[in-house]
């Protein structure tokens, strides 16, 4: 589906911006089902409100509750575009995350790499973010340090809201460096959006965002984690709780009813 530069470039720099893939139809579906959620947020929602009384909303593994969401996960093109840019023969759908910073949500994302907080191990895991809103630096634009997926580096989880959950320490895990503060030292690429555009992302690149300082939108982005062939599972510690599977160990294969097969080549 892909042409071979485009792979090459994600492959290279673990971060790329692939705009107008989702129709307008899964868009207004989507954005429905946010709805939906923020009305009666599932099991897993991790909603914080600021200081200025703004709102944060997050939730993850929507797709379990709510039919929109389930059949973006498995029917839009988003695990063919997988297998292409994993070079995968089978993708099996890891989890969803939900992310509305609302008007004056100016709460930053803090600058981490993915995979040190799921359980999961393997290169081939990878997640697709998508913008429902016009998405610009002062509304919460994604970040990327280039090439950071290949630094094998793995960096200690840490809550992304005062008070959030602590993470316990994983195994050979280290502190992220201050980006921010030495921002000339990192090559970074980073994309303004329209909805209907995606993000696809290595699941260790390094990531960060801004918040929303916008008092005229929101910022909704909707993602989806997939896995390819060489993934397994990973019972350790570090990992959010809220994403384990009680039925495997570690080393087994991903494939079960929480983490399903959703194409094949």
């Amino acid at each position: 589906m892909l042409p071979e530069e485009t792979i090459e470039t994600f492959r290279r720099d673990g971060a790329i911006l692939l705009p107008g893939v989702i129709s307008s139809d899964w868009v207004t579906r989507v954005r429905e089902a946010i709805e939906r959620d923020i009305a009666e947020p599932g099991p897993f929602c991790h909603g914080y409100t600021l200081d200025n009384g703004r709102r944060f909303h997050g939730n993850m593994r929507i797709w379990e509750n709510d039919p929109a969401f389930h059949d973006y996960c498995f029917d839009s093109p988003l695990p063919a575009l997988a297998a292409d840019l994993m070079g995968a023969s089978r993708i099996t759908l890891f989890y969803d995350q939900l992310f509305v910073k609302e008007e004056g949500s100016d709460h930053p994302t803090r600058w981490h790499n993915d995979q040190p907080y799921w359980p999961v191990r393997g290169r081939q895991v990878m997640s697709f973010w998508l913008a429902l809103d016009e998405v610009t630096a002062d509304s919460g634009r994604l970040e990327f340090v280039a090439g950071s997926h290949n630094w094998e580096r793995w960096f200690q989880p840490e809550p992304f809201a005062p008070g959030g959950a602590e993470y316990e320490r994983g195994e050979n895990y280290e502190d992220i460096p201050d980006i921010d503060a030495n921002r000339d030292a990192y090559d970074l690429i980073g994309w303004d959006m329209q909805p209907g555009d995606v993000i696809a992302f290595h699941a260790m690149a390094v990531h960060g965002a801004g918040g929303n300082h916008r008092l005229d939108r929101r910022r909704r982005g909707y993602t989806v984690r997939y896995c390819g062939d060489d993934a397994t599972y990973f019972g350790g510690p570090g990992p959010n709780a809220g994403l384990r599977n009680p039925n495997l160990n570690t080393g087994d294969d991903l494939a079960s009813d929480q983490y399903p097969v959703v194409w094949t080549r």
